[in-house]
Formats: C-alpha cells, sequence, structure tokens
C-alpha cells in the first residue's frame, strides 16, 4: 500500500481538544519504557527537544522521569499548544523545567542551539518531507547526543487499518479515528525509514518495530 499524506499541522482547536482529552497513556508509557531500556546506562540530565510536542504529555513525562532536564517542546500548531501550555499550569513543579515554543522545523527558533537529548513522538508521518525530522536532528543534535524518535508503522492495506483503528481507538472520538486511520495511511514502512536515514547518513542509529503499528529509531549521534 502506497503512503498517503496527510496534513502536517492540527490547526482547528476541536482536533487540538480531542487529542488533548484522549487517554494516550498506552503508547506514551510504552515511549518512557523503550527509551529508558535503550539508555539504561546513560545519566539522562541537560536540555532535552521534543519535537512535534503537541499537546506535550511527552514532554511532561520526560520531566517527571528525569528531574535532571530542561525540556523544550516545539510544535508548529498554536492550538496544541494551546492545550499545552493549560496542562502544564496544573504541575506547578515542572512550570520551571519545561517551555513550549511553537516554531517550524527545521528552522524554529529554540533557546538552545544543540540538545543532549532529541526525541519525537509520531512526527514523522505528518512531515510531507522527512528530510525536516533528519535535517533537525543534524542541526541540533551535538556529539553523542541521545536520539530517540517514535512514530506509526504504514500497514499492509486498508482493512489492515481499518481493523487497527477498531482495536485501538474504536471507543474513542469520530474524529480521532479518522485521524489515526489517516495517519496510518501516511505512515512510513521500516524499510523506508531505513533509506531515509542512510540518505542523510543516520544509518547507524537503529530502526526497530516495537507494536504492529509502531516503530523506534534510536541511538547516540555521530557527527560525520
Amino acid at each position: 500500500m502506497h503512503r498517503i499524506p496527510e496534513p502536517e499541522l492540527m490547526l482547528d482547536d476541536e482536533q487540538a481538544h480531542a487529542y488533548a482529552q484522549a487517554d494516550f497513556n498506552d503508547p506514551n508509557s510504552l515511549f518512557m519504557q523503550r527509551f529508558a531500556s535503550e539508555f539504561p546506562q546513560e545519566q539522562i540530565a541537560g536540555y532535552v527537544l521534543d519535537l512535534g510536542c503537541g499537546a506535550g504529555d511527552i514532554s511532561r513525562r520526560f520531566a517527571q522521569h528525569y528531574p535532571q532536564c530542561t525540556i523544550h517542546g516545539v510544535d508548529g500548531s498554536r492550538a496544541m499548544l494551546k492545550y499545552g501550555r493549560e496542562m502544564l499550569a496544573q504541575y506547578e513543579a515542572l512550570r520551571q523545567r519545561i517551555e513550549f515554543i511553537e516554531g517550524y522545523l527545521p528552522n524554529a527558533t529554540l533557546p538552545m542551539a544543540q540538545y543532549d537529548v532529541i526525541i519525537s513522538n509520531s512526527l514523522l508521518h505528518h512531515l510531507a518531507q522527512p528530510s525536516v525530522l533528519w535535517e533537525t536532528i543534524k542541526l541540533r543534535a551535538k556529539p553523542n547526543s541521545l536520539i530517540f524518535i517514535m512514530d506509526f508503522m504504514r500497514p499492509e492495506s486498508f482493512r489492515q487499518a481499518e481493523i487497527m483503528v477498531q482495536e485501538y481507538v474504536g471507543s474513542e472520538p469520530s474524529v480521532l479515528r479518522r485521524d489515526f486511520y489517516n495517519s496510518l495511511l501516511a505512515a512510513y514502512r521500516i524499510d523506508e525509514v531505513v533509506e531515509q536515514l542512510k540518505g542523510f547518513n543516520l544509518g547507524y542509529l537503529k530502526v526497530h518495530e516495537v507494536t504492529d503499528h509502531h516503530f523506534v529509531v534510536m541511538g547516540k549521534y555521530l557527527e560525520t
């Protein structure tokens, strides 16, 4: 099945609100668990860049789990960031360590030139040009920065995508069911991601399937 792109940004407030209220505990917990298992011996500290942070749940979880980190979450959707800031208002202890920034990659204006950790959850499939993600990593990583990307993996068929919608978001509002289906169709396959990484001299990063619809890209950044 060929990739069918979807809009890059969630600009509609109703759509953003639905995402902010949705229960993403399972995939977001998986994100954190896989990050921790990939870098078990690392001292996770310093500045973290969360690319495509949306409403900020991963940024919050990361800040709570790694208290020596400051997180800068960047997203192009003002509507999504509004809900991220509303969420952050409920966590007084985290307000000094999380900052949400509206900007378009790879040229967003960020507080730091380079970061100790770069993470991203479910951004790649939104991008019309996957080069945006890999260029941003090369621009913002320093030697030995930790890289961890998780995203959807395109299914084999439309029917398989429909089955996944029923299995994973069947009880969610229609806007989420529709968007999940469209995201699956817009996602990349692992072989495509491997080729993207090779094209940007990032082929040393590991790519693994972690669920029937998620893969991760992970490793330490090597300056080339």
